[in-house]
Parts: C-alpha cells; structure tokens; sequence
C-alpha cells in the first residue's frame, strides 16, 4: 500500500510545480491582501517545512512540528521553491518502499504547549497531504483575489469534496 499513498502525497505536492511554472514572482510574494496578508510563497514555504520537519525526524523516531527550518529563501524566490518541492518529491521516492506503520513520536503544539503524541509514518504524511490541500485552499482565495484563475478547478479541495461543490464555486 505505501507506492500508491506516496504517489498519493507526490500528486498533491505536484500542484504546486504546475502552479509556480507560470506564477509571475511578484504575485508568489505578494502579502498585501487581508485579513492575513499572507503571500503565496509564505504558504509554499509552509508547506515544506511540515515536510522537512517529517524529514528530520525519521532517524531518531521523533518528528517535531514545532521545529521547523523556515527557510525566507522558499518565500521569496519562485525558481528556489520549485528546486525545494523537487527535492521533496525525490525524498517522498524512497519511503514507497519503506514501513510507514513504525512507530513515531509526533511533538506539536496544539494550543496548550508542545505535546508528544504517539503515531506512525501514515499518519504523519496523511496530516501533511491534508495541511498541503488546506494552504492550497488559501492560495487559491489569493489567487481569485489577483484575478488568477489556474486550470486545475480541484486545486485546494479535498479529494472528497463532491464535485457539484466545486462546479458550483470553480473560480
């Protein structure tokens, strides 16, 4: 089953590439719309470091959320992020064949401090998969509000979304 869910993850993370080859870099760093005044680059790079946090984690069995690279370079440079989301697709390659049920320790703050909450490797990607299509949902408010429509009418909606949904809200 682990091909087919890292392939899952890859196809998610791959929006992101289809969208960044024709995104004009100053709209990936724009960060003039509210309420949060958020750029689309700073979700990019969001995005990976839930990654490279999962990445960092793997040898010692202990993957921590709340320490995260946040790397400015991903933000601001389109060219970089795309490099960096390769990097990620590459790295996601050699886990198709590895025990995503081995047991991890997850440490997040959910709130009320950094917890430690016992998982395994699917669950951890699953959380990424969805935080993923949760920041594509934002981009793509971002993006209606630069007058940008993509073709991908999907893009920032669960796969379970049913389709009348997002006819009926296509941007």
């Amino acid at each position: 089953m682990s091909k087919p869910f890292i392939s899952s993850l890859q196809s998610t993370l791959e929006k992101a590439l289809v969208l960044l080859e024709n995104l004009p870099e100053p709209v990936y760093v724009d960060d003039s719309v509210g309420p949060f005044y958020s750029s689309i680059g700073g979700h990019i790079r969001h995005i990976l470091d839930f990654y490279f946090s999962i990445f960092k984690g793997l040898n010692n069995y202990l993957i921590d959320l709340t320490d995260r690279e946040r790397n400015n370079a991903i933000e601001i440079d389109v060219y970089f992020a795309k490099t960096e989301i390769k990097k990620v697709l590459l790295e996601l390659d050699s886990y198709s064949g590895y025990d995503l049920e081995e047991k991890y320790e997850l440490i997040d703050d959910l709130g009320q401090g950094k917890m430690s909450i016992p998982t395994n490797l699917y669950a951890v990607f699953a959380q990424a998969n969805s935080h993923t299509i949760h920041h594509y949902a934002i981009i793509s408010q971002l993006l209606f509000a630069f007058e940008i429509v993509i073709e991908d009418k999907t893009f920032g909606y669960n796969p379970t979304t049913p389709a009348k949904v997002i006819k009926n809200t296509s941007r």
